[in-house]
């Protein structure tokens, strides 16, 4: 075969986000999946469980419907039709993005691939030359070595979760991550009976510790133990010790792992090719350079953000470079961490951006902030009544500068990009007071928190 411009291992956010932005550029690219495009997310994470989470909150506003004048009867949940919505979903977008790369003429090849060194990469029997390589291997589900776990077959992890073909009576999940949350969050919804075992004294560990709080206690039909160490799994009972110390024990039909996931670093030839990696997973600069001369990583197997979009945005920071990296560098294309926004789609919702309050602090930087509630907000009443739970929380440092935004409330992931492009543009308060936000609007909620946050005397 012919040298390409760019080969891609992995076919992920990150991995088929900057296949189709160079493609874009006329650059060619070879692209090597050994599952299906679209990676974790579209096929067995982010995608797939939104979609049962949709029809867990459809549910439950019909059977909530009565105190907003809406009267149901006979309101039922068909799981097996839930599950065929699901797979619907994930069928539909996974084809979209097979034609995005078709559309661009990307050459996807369903195999595994072997870095060997810069500019070369095996697939099977063939090496394939090229100027640049992107590494977009993605990340893996942690098993922690807890007695009694592995070989359980109560025990699933999230991709297994997603296709049990009946509702748990009980489901235990270790772990109080997002990935714990929401799948708690949606099952709780569909009635099951459901632990959450968090070894923090928080759940949502990089959430801030007020708002975390708040959302745990709007979770109300879910039973969390924070700050429990799970000892071991026995069958279907799941042991921990409680914050006091004590030994306590919970009955479980289905047990989700979930403690989070790691870099997925083995089995593409990493170590053997010389990449270097830390504590996180693949070393990166801003733009997404490895070590290696021309060879790039983006996405989780980096470990600076396991989050899609995260991947999707170090994937175009990836492309700018490579297509022209003068101009990357004249537009700033770099990777802004504290700029990345996270969303959690429990019931109710929850999302943020930036530092939270003891970030800051431990930083040894004085802050101001302002947590304000949702009832202020006009829409929020009308839609959700004044006992539902939601709040914006803003904080200041630096010269009036805006450094974090996080919020709890219906709508909180869809508002979180004007957050991000507040930070990302490093408003001050005064500035954000001048933004206009159209009424009304759950938005308004930021509105409402920069006007709270206190004048500096």
């Amino acid at each position: 075969m012919k040298p390409v411009d760019v080969t891609i291992i992995g076919g992920g956010p990150g991995g088929y986000i900057a296949a189709e932005r160079l493609a874009n550029q006329g650059r060619s690219v070879l692209l090597a999946e050994h599952t299906e495009v679209g990676g974790t997310c579209l096929n067995v994470g982010c995608i797939p469980t939104k979609a049962l989470l949709h029809s867990a909150k459809l549910y439950r506003h019909a059977a909530d419907g009565k105190r907003f004048g809406v009267k149901t009867a006979g309101v039922a949940v068909d799981f097996k039709q839930m599950q065929q919505h699901k797979t619907r979903t994930v069928k539909a977008l996974v084809g979209g993005v097979r034609q995005l790369l078709k559309r661009g003429k990307v050459d996807v090849r369903n195999e595994a691939a072997t870095l060997l060194g810069p500019g070369q990469v095996q697939i099977g029997e063939e090496v394939i030359e090229s100027e640049h390589v992107i590494i977009a291997t993605g990340s893996t589900p942690v098993l922690p070595p807890i007695p009694g776990v592995r070989d359980n077959p109560v025990v699933v992890d999230s991709t297994g979760l997603l296709a049990v073909e009946t509702i748990p009576d009980t489901l235990v999940v270790i772990g109080g991550g997002v990935i714990g949350v929401e799948f708690a969050s949606l099952f709780a919804a569909l009635g099951s009976q459901v632990h959450v075992i968090e070894a923090m004294e928080e759940i949502v560990p990089f959430m801030d510790t007020e708002l975390a709080g708040l959302l745990r206690e709007a979770m109300s039909n879910v039973t969390f133990h924070v700050g429990c160490r799970v000892e071991k799994v026995d069958d279907s009972t799941v042991y921990f010790t409680d914050q006091t110390g004590a030994q306590q024990h919970v009955e479980a039909s289905t047990i989700l792992m979930a403690v989070g996931r790691r870099p997925a670093l083995q089995g593409w030839g990493a170590e053997e090719a010389g990449i270097a990696t830390d504590a996180k997973g693949v070393t990166v600069d801003p733009t997404m350079r490895t070590n290696l001369p021309n060879v790039w990583a983006v996405g989780d197997v980096t470990g600076r953000s396991l989050l899609a979009h995260a991947a999707y945005r170090m994937g175009e920071i990836a492309a700018a470079h490579i297509v022209d990296p003068t101009a990357a560098a004249r537009e700033g294309q770099v990777l802004r961490p504290e700029c990345i926004p996270w969303a959690v789609y429990s019931i109710p919702e929850a999302a943020g951006v930036g530092l939270t309050e003891a970030q800051l602090r431990e930083r040894g930087v004085e802050t101001l902030t302002a947590t304000v509630p949702l009832v202020l907000s006009g829409r929020f009443v009308a839609e959700n009544g004044l006992r539902e739970p939601g709040a914006v929380k803003l904080i200041e440092a630096d010269s009036r500068v805006v450094r974090g935004i996080h919020m709890v409330g219906s709508y909180a992931p869809e508002m979180i990009w004007g957050a991000a492009a507040i930070l990302e543009q490093e408003m001050r308060v005064e500035d954000l007071r001048q933004v206009i936000f159209p009424h009304p609007t759950v938005s308004e909620g930021i509105r409402e928190a920069a006007w709270a946050i206190p004048e500096k005397k």
